[in-house]
């Protein structure tokens, strides 16, 4: 029935919906599964973490993907070293410069986050119907494939 009414419309109407709803949808999704799975780390600090899952990274490359400013970016930093989830080293290619890694208390808590919203997302997807299910598991994949063309 959806693939129906989607036919029924234009292509060109059919993008710019997706052009107008899908960042502010997908943003409100969000921070309301992040907003309602509370734990020991914020969405941002959370956001940092994931990142530096991928490996050590410089203060300002942090800010700059994490979308955040440099000083705030700063003091996340200085809070999660607090807490032990990160460590500061030099970088060895640039003595002045400092990078930020992941240590292993880090990964956990990233994990324990992840867990956390992936559990409440799980509750909520397994009680949609069925259809609805299977459109955001192509949902997904598109997504997947829109990120690539973007990046």
């Amino acid at each position: 029935m959806v693939a129906a009414a989607a036919e029924s419309k234009p292509r060109t109407e059919r993008i710019d919906r997706i052009v107008r709803d899908l960042v502010p949808s997908a943003s409100q999704l969000t921070r309301l599964v992040l907003g309602q799975a509370r734990g020991e780390i914020s969405r941002s600090e959370g956001g940092i973490l994931r990142t530096l899952s991928d490996g050590p990274r410089r203060v300002t490359e942090l800010a700059e993907l994490e979308g955040l400013a440099q000083p705030t970016t700063t003091v996340l930093i200085k809070e999660l070293e607090r807490r032990g989830c990160v460590e500061r080293s030099r970088d060895p290619e640039d003595g002045r410069a400092v990078l930020v890694s992941l240590t292993p208390l880090g990964g956990s808590a990233l994990e324990r986050y992840r867990a956390q919203y992936r559990a409440l997302l799980r509750e909520r997807i397994a009680a949609m119907p069925e259809e609805q299910i299977e459109a955001l598991e192509n949902a997904v994949g598109a997504l997947e494939s829109l990120v690539v063309a973007v990046r």
